[in-house]
This record gives structure tokens, C-alpha cells and sequence, in this order.
């Protein structure tokens, strides 16, 4: 059955140790009648949620149904989907020893306390795409980003992560591309190597122009980020070497000092000291490049994962009081249901129709290749036990689900005339509040100059006209909802500043965990060519693919700086295509492991979600590279631009002919790397199809690249809450809720 870490496919019935692989409650028992009636109730009010928002015509609606809709649907989706996958689909086994466990080397392998795990799993995967996204998004109303977020989280995006997270765990925290490599085969393997490479430098260099963005000349922004380093290093060294395993002693003195850090900030930036924290872009760029390596090459329990958890304290936290607010002010959703922009797609935020740029822009919130790269980088390499794949896996993915939704709410409650002159560009809107008030009535949606001066007036900005990108229209949407229970309007301009602050500490976590993942994606397909880079602890190895990897997505990021035409400038347009044709290369791994593993009934759970991102990104594709249309068309753009330089005429927005040109080259790169990724997925694509065939049509000549398997001597609970099975099982083994080590493996 085993032999030399490669695995045939299995029998259909499990013995020995693998019976009991599901772990606690796998076979329940009938649920009580309590239990029966909380479930409907959950149901009921997710139910009638949805009802509400799909039968509103035109009366005024609340953002609390939105609310109510998601999350009976993420309740019922986690407990009832989720659950089916983990147990029935992926069999996860609670006695079989993970990475973490056999390969301990206090750097890279770590078996770490799950609640630890999920805040540095969230805050890894929860970037820029679940904030602006959907804000961006609701250009076509709030129902259609809505609808995507709600039912693309549960059937594809947290799917995706926690099987992409079970795959990696079973082989040593093998990295996306490596796993298409060894179980696809060399042709689709390679082609998913360069294309999942190539698509992680570009994410990283966007998700740090966002925060070079948001931190540049803010004080309060600087210090208080700045400040969750130390408080993150003390934190690891506590449960490292002071308190081992005293994770809420930990979490609320970190909490303490975090909110602390917060408040500090705001007094530093009225303070003195406001000068020396008022940092210019192109140094945060080097600052961040030297933290990006630092982060990545020191030991994960030092660093990455206590500033993780440490953040996601504050992320979690704020976007929970953010709904607590909704549902105290209960303020209405003010932008239509669909606008006519979701058929016409003429749309000033963005271009293109409904389908497919809707899925395409909201991205992060429903459906993210770049989770797959971090539950097939950091995370398997930490995690304690499989049976925790469902809480990390498919309960972060919810988490940030739940922040897309909070989105969507902060751009909807707006009037939608100041959220069109907050999105548009200053092309189309001009750069007074009177030119803006006019291109907005054009759009069929009225506010007067008088109201847009008062809204930056509010928030103490000089302008808010052409605001693009999402950040500032979410900062603006969470102003008016903490404003409306703590403070008032005199409160408005501190919680928009807050938000902004914010949103740079979320994003920042991604770039970090980010540049550590594209290290072990680097070092695994080194390993190829060298063995020794197969060690991803071996330092020589460390250090070099940690370099390359901060030296590239930092080289965009630093000439986009430079330059608003070059650098990562130039490739943010791919943004949201190449990560989804990401989700399209992990949903394919992941189908074709389900199929090579005897589990092809059960393939339809990753299959689905593939089939339809894969139309979705390809046709996206198709139109980015071969539109008529300017505004949607790479290369339509490079021949208005050219037919411009050889008139001699300069275009907005270039401001001269040498920036025609930039233009030019600009439309020309993104059209060829778009067709690129395209093709480069194409291949991963048919190459996984002809493995699944050559697996169903041949199984007895199936082999996995997966470890043999090993008795875990870790007890640790599957969920956030132990059960009173697992409560019993700590007891036994002396441990307390967070679990750990024994000396001899607990009778099961």
C-alpha cells in the first residue's frame, strides 16, 4: 500500500489506525431536538434575508438583511458543507501525524496552537481583494457582488483552500506548483510552476503598492503598524520560551498593547515626533522590502505568526464591531439592487459587463488563487492536526467572505452619486465638485457640489473626487456607520482616518506570509534542478530564494513608485485575472488529487467551482486580449494610443509623448502576458484532464506522491471549541484546551 512515500490508490474501506480517521463526531448520532430547532432558526433567518433583498422593488432596504442573508448562509454552509467535505470527501485523520509534527525544526515546521494558526491563516490570505473588491463591484448594485460572495465562498473559494490545505499536509507541505508538478506531470507541472510563480510576484507587488499607498505621509499609520513588530516578537518569544502554551495570557496582553499602539498613534501625529514617522513612498518601499525578508527567513513562531495573530485580532475585531454597528444604525442600502451598468457595461468604476468582470473584480472575497499558495506554503507546514483543515481551511476563507460582505454594505450605504465621484476617474469627472455633481447626473444618479464638498469637509480631506482603487470609499462607508452609533459627525474624520490605518495593517499580513510562500515556491522548484533547496529550512536555500523573491515583486514596486505609468503600474491591470486563473490551477490539483485518491464520485466538489471559474477567467481573458472596446481591450488601447502617436496627438491620461509611448508598451505587455497566463493554464488544464482519465481508465497504475503515513502523538482539538470528546481526551493526556505533545499516543 506504501512504499517510499509513494501511495497506490487506496482500497475503498480503511483499516486499522484509518478507521477512525474522521475524528470526533464523525458518525453523530440523531441531532436533539435543540439542536434541530437552532438549525432551522439559522436557516430561517439567512432564508429570509435573501428573501427580502431578491423581492425589495425599490423600497428602501436595510443593510441588516444583507447581513442577515450572509450570515445564515455561511452558518449553515460551515456547518453542514463543510463538515460533509472534511469527513466524508477528504476523510481527514485525526491519528496520522502531520509535517508540523514529524518534521519540527522550529523555523519552518512548527506544530502551532490552532487559534494561533487561524489568526496567522486569515490574516496570510485576507489582502487588499476582500476591502476594495466588492467596493468596486457594487458599480453593478449591491445584489450581484452579494449573491457571488455568499455562494462563491461556500461552493468554491473555502472548498478550494481547505482541500488545497488537506493535499499539502499529506505531502509535506508541498507548494502549489510543486504538487501540479508531481501529481499532473511535467508538461502541465511546469507550465503550472511558471505560471503560479510569475502571477505570486505580480499579487505581491500590488497588495505593497496598496499599503505604500496608505502609509505615505501618515504618522499615526506608520507608528502604529511599525509598533505590532515588537509587540508580535514579544509575543512569540512568550509562548516560545516564557509561557509555552498560554495562549490567552498572551493574546490579551498582546491585544492590550495593540490597542495601546492604535492610540499612540494618534498621538504621535499631533506630536513632535510626527515628522520622523512621516515617511516618503520610496522609503517605505525599501522598509518594506527589508521586512519582507526578515519575515520570511526568520523563524516562523518569532515573527510571522504571533504579528498575524496579532493583527487579525484587530481585523476580526473591527469588522465585527462594523456589524454590530449595522445592526444598531440599521442604515439603508442607498445604491439600486442591479444598476444598468451590470448589462451595459459602460461603467465609469470599471469596464466590461456583469459577466465576467463582476467575478473577476470581487475575487478575493468569493474565490482567490493566492489562498491556495498560502495553504499550500505556511499553513501545512504549522498546522497540529488534519482534522483542523475545516476550522483553518474553509472557516478563515468564511471569515474573509464576511469581510467582503461589510464592503459591499460600506460602499451601498453611500448616496450612490458620491460613490461614482469617489470611483471615477478625474478623467471623466473632472477636478471640481461642480463637474463632478455634472458627470454623475449623466449617470443617472444626482448629488449637488455642495454635498460633495461637505462629505471631504466631514472627513477632513481637501477633496474626495476620483478616489479610486475602493480603500478611500470603504474608509468613508465605515466613518458613516461608527459615526452614526459613537461620536456623530464630530467623530467622522477620526474613524475614516482609522479605516484607513486600517485597511494598510490588513493588507500588509499578505505581503509578508506572501513573500515567506513564494520562498517555499521557489525553493521547491529549485529542489528539481539541486536537491538540498527540497529542504526548505536548508539556510543557503532560504536565504537566496527569499531574495529573489523580495528583489522582484520590490523592483515593480519600487520603479511603480517612480513612476505612475511604470513598474507595478504597469501590471496592475492583470490583478484580478491572474489570480483567478490561480483559483483555476489549485481547483485543478485538487480535482485531479480526488480522482488519482479513489474519490471520484466526490469529484464533482472541486470540479464544479473549476468549470466555472475557468469560463469565467478565460472568457475575462479573451475580452482583456481580443475587445474592440478601449477601455476593455489591451491591445484596442495599444492601437487608439499608437494611432495617437502617429498624429502627433497626446491622450489622457498620458501628458506627453514619451508617456504615449509608456502607454503604449504598457497595453502591449499586459495583452501578451494575459494571453500568456491563458495559455500557460490551457495546458495545466489539459494535461490534469488527461491524468483524471488515464486514473479512472487505468487506477491500478495510480500513484500519489504522498508520505507514508505515521501515528500522530499530538492530542489537539479539531475546532475552535473542544467537544466533550476531545475535553476528555486533553484531560487524559494532561494537557489543556490548546493541546500538544504526548509522550505516548492517547487510546482512541
Amino acid at each position: 500500500m506504501i512504499d517510499d512515500g509513494t501511495r497506490v490508490m487506496p482500497e475503498p474501506e480503511a483499516t486499522g489506525t484509518q478507521r477512525n480517521a474522521a475524528g470526533p463526531g464523525s458518525r453523530p448520532g440523531s441531532p436533539s431536538p435543540k439542536s434541530i430547532a437552532a438549525w432551522v432558526l439559522v436557516g430561517l433567518v439567512g432564508a429570509i434575508g435573501w428573501g427580502v433583498l431578491a423581492l425589495s422593488r425599490g423600497e428602501d432596504i436595510s443593510a441588516a438583511w444583507l447581513l442577515a442573508a450572509a450570515l445564515g448562509s455561511y452558518a449553515i454552509g460551515y456547518r453542514f458543507y463543510s463538515r460533509f467535505i472534511a469527513h466524508r470527501v477528504l476523510k481527514v485523520d485525526k491519528t496520522r501525524a502531520t509535517p508540523a509534527e514529524r518534521l519540527d525544526n522550529g523555523v519552518d515546521f512548527h506544530p502551532t496552537d490552532r487559534r494561533v494558526l487561524f489568526g496567522h491563516h486569515f490574516a496570510a490570505v485576507a489582502g487588499a481583494g476582500p476591502l476594495v473588491g466588492p467596493v468596486l463591484a457594487a458599480q453593478m448594485g449591491y445584489l450581484p457582488g452579494t449573491i457571488w460572495i455568499v455562494v462563491g465562498v461556500i461552493f468554491a473559494g473555502a472548498v478550494q483552500d481547505m482541500v488545497t490545505l488537506f493535499f499539502s499536509t499529506r505531502r509535506d507541505g508541498r507548494s502549489l506548483g510543486q504538487m501540479a508538478r508531481d501529481e499532473i506531470g511535467p508538461v502541465g507541472g511546469a507550465a503550472a510552476l511558471i505560471a503560479v510563480f510569475a502571477i505570486m510576484i505580480i499579487l505581491l507587488a500590488v497588495l505593497a503598492l496598496v499599503i505604500v499607498n496608505a502609509l505615505a505621509h501618515s504618522p499615526w499609520g506608520v507608528f502604529s503598524i511599525g509598533m505590532t513588530i515588537p509587540i508580535a516578537l514579544f509575543m512569540g518569544f512568550y509562548l516560545r520560551v516564557l509561557r509555552p502554551g498560554r495562549v490567552t495570557e498572551v493574546s490579551l496582553i498582546g491585544v492590550a498593547l495593540l490597542l495601546l499602539a492604535i492610540v499612540a498613534g494618534g498621538w504621535v501625529a499631533e506630536s513632535s515626533l510626527a515628522d520622523t514617522f512621516t515617511l516618503e513612498k520610496e522609503t517605505l518601499v525599501i522598509w518594506m522590502i527589508v521586512y519582507g525578508f526578515l519575515a520570511s527567513v526568520l523563524p516562523v513562531w518569532m515573527l510571522l505568526a504571533p504579528r498575524d495573530y496579532l493583527s487579525t485580532f484587530m481585523k476580526v475585531g473591527t469588522i465585527a464591531l462594523l456589524a454590530v454597528g449595522v445592526f444598531i444604525a440599521m442604515p439603508t442600502l442607498k445604491m439600486p439592487a442591479v444598476t444598468d451598468f451590470a448589462s451595459r457595461g459602460d461603467g465609469p468604476v470599471f469596464a466590461g459587463s456583469m459577466f465576467p468582470f463582476v467575478f473577476i473584480t470581487i475575487a478575493c472575497g468569493a474565490l482567490s488563487g493566492f489562498h491556495a499558495l498560502v495553504s499550500s506554503g505556511t499553513t501545512p507546514k504549522m498546522i497540529q492536526k488534519e482534522t483542523q483543515v475545516r476550522m483553518i481551511g474553509y472557516g478563515a476563507m468564511l471569515t474573509e467572505s464576511f469581510v467582503a460582505v461589510m464592503a459591499v454594505i460600506t460602499a451601498c450605504i453611500l448616496e450612490p452619486g458620491l460613490y461614482f465621484a469617489i470611483n471615477s476617474p478625474g478623467g471623466v469627472v473632472g477636478t471640481t465638485v461642480e463637474s463632478a455633481s455634472q458627470a454623475v447626473t449623466n449617470f443617472g444618479f444626482a448629488i449637488s457640489p455642495e454635498a460633495l464638498a461637505q462629505a471631504a469637509k466631514d472627513v477632513e480631506e481637501t477633496s474626495l473626487l476620483s478616489r479610486t482603487g475602493g480603500a478611500p470609499t470603504f474608509a468613508l462607508g465605515m466613518s458613516e456607520i461608527f459615526a452614526s452609533v459613537i461620536g456623530g459627525g464630530s467623530m467622522k474624520a477620526f474613524w475614516y482616518h482609522f479605516a484607513i490605518m486600517f485597511e494598510a495593517l490588513f493588507i500588509l499580513t499578505t505581503v509578508d506570509a506572501g513573500t515567506r510562500v513564494g520562498r517555499f515556491m521557489l525553493q521547491d522548484t529549485l529542489g528539481n534542478v539541486h536537491t538540498s533547496f527540497k529542504d526548505v529550512s536548508w539556510k543557503p536555500g532560504v536565504w537566496l530564494a527569499s531574495a529573489v523573491v523580495v528583489g522582484g515583486w520590490g523592483y515593480f514596486l519600487w520603479v511603480g513608485v517612480k513612476d505612475p505609468l511604470g513598474g507595478i503600474n504597469q501590471l496592475f491591470p492583470l490583478f484580478g485575472i491572474a489570480n483567478q486563473l490561480l483559483a483555476a490551477v489549485a481547483l485543478a490539483v485538487c480535482t485531479t488529487l480526488l480522482v488519482k485518491s479513489g474519490r471520484l464520485k466526490w469529484a464533482w466538489v472541486t470540479a464544479v467551482p473549476l468549470a466555472w471559474d475557468a469560463t469565467v477567467t478565460l472568457t475575462a481573458s479573451y475580452q482583456k486580449i481580443f475587445s474592440e472596446d478601449v477601455r476593455v481591450g489591451f491591445f484596442a488601447q495599444r492601437d487608439k494610443y499608437q494611432a495617437g502617436i502617429d498624429a502627433d496627438k497626446v491622450l489622457p491620461p498620458a501628458k506627453n509623448m514619451d508617456e504615449m509611448h509608456t502607454v503604449v508598451t504598457n497595453a502591449t505587455v499586459d495583452g501578451v502576458l494575459c494571453a500568456l497566463f491563458a495559455v500557460l493554464i490551457l495546458i495545466v488544464l489539459a494535461d490534469a484532464a488527461r491524468t483524471c482519465f488515464k486514473a479512472i481508465s487505468n487506477p491500478e497504475s495510480t500513484k500519489l506522491a504522498e508520505v507514508p503515513w505515521t501515528e500522530s502523538k499530538i492530542v489537539a482539538p479539531a475546532g475552535l471549541f473542544p467537544t466533550a470528546e476531545e475535553k476528555a481526551e486533553l484531560a487524559a493526556a494532561g494537557l489543556d484546551s490548546g493541546g500538544g505533545h504526548v509522550k505516548e499516543p492517547v487510546a482512541r
